[in-house]
């Protein structure tokens, strides 16, 4: 690359994704915002005095914290596992990984009701073992079960964004502290945690925001019954009764819950490195 490209790509390297934000963000917001607070905000009123808002952002949280949670917990165990095993392993490892990222939100939550509906084959092996059937395959459908299939595709996610951070962990310190004395899990909690601890913290409070905000598999899952708010902003566009202004607001919401949640594992990642 001559001189003068590279002064070029110095200049206006970024510009490419600073036009993709605007088109993408800025410009949406820019749309939304007035329509939040057409009529002095009464669209904030609206959807504040909705009986069914505060049982859908409590919905909505609890499910990023149990994806989140589950997610980082699984993805993290099988990041270790990827650095530790041989390089052949790694790749048919890496190529599994890679298969749920590719499914589309519609499939994932057929396949689950397929193995754990009410008539899911996990659910028969269970109902032939003497569980309640219909107890066994309801809860799929419940915040718990959606947050469960969440993960399907989320512990990937984590786990191939971890798994450089473990590959080059620099091992002497660990390699110090067993020879001070201290046991394995003693030394893998003072050292390699509070080392990687920035990456899991960051990366769990991503997995926890995409949680927040998808849709498809949930609609696809469980459609209007568990109640959280991307799907209580899909039914105020509904063609039942459309509220553009409340669903404006609701998206604002839903947009600065997600935000909320990725600065604060920024923060979080940023006060560890920090301390660290």
């Amino acid at each position: 690359m001559s001189h003068a490209s590279a002064q070029v790509l110095r200049r206006f390297g970024a510009w490419p994704a600073w036009v993709l934000l605007g088109l993408f963000l800025i410009a949406p917001l820019a749309a939304l915002v007035p329509e939040a607070l057409e009529e002095r905000g009464a669209a904030v009123g609206r959807v504040l005095a909705d009986p069914l808002f505060r049982g859908a952002l409590l919905n909505t949280l609890v499910l990023g914290a149990l994806t989140g949670a589950l997610s980082t917990v699984v993805g993290v165990l099988v990041a270790i596992e990827l650095a530790r095993c041989t390089e052949g392993v790694r790749r048919w490892l890496i190529a599994a990984l890679g298969l749920p990222l590719a499914f589309s939100g519609l499939v994932i939550a057929f396949g689950f009701i397929l193995a754990f509906g009410r008539a899911g084959f996990v659910t028969q092996i269970l109902a032939a073992l003497g569980a309640d059937p219909a107890r066994v395959g309801a809860w799929i459908y419940s915040v718990a079960g959606l947050g469960f299939a969440y993960a399907y595709y989320l512990v990937p996610r984590v786990a191939l964004t971890l798994y450089p951070v473990f590959a080059n962990l620099d091992r002497r310190p660990v390699e110090a502290a067993r020879t001070l004395g201290a046991t394995p899990w003693r030394a893998f909690v003072d050292v390699v945690l509070r080392e990687v601890a920035p990456s899991v913290v960051s990366t769990a409070c991503l997995v926890s925001a995409l949680a927040m905000g998808t849709y498809g598999t949930a609609l696809a899952l469980v459609g209007t019954q568990v109640n959280i708010l991307p799907l209580m902003l899909l039914l105020k566009i509904g063609d039942s009764g459309a509220d553009f202004a409340a669903a404006a607001v609701i998206s604002l919401m839903l947009l600065a819950l997600c935000s909320i949640v990725m600065g604060a594992g920024d923060v979080l990642a940023r006060q560890s490195e920090s301390r660290h």
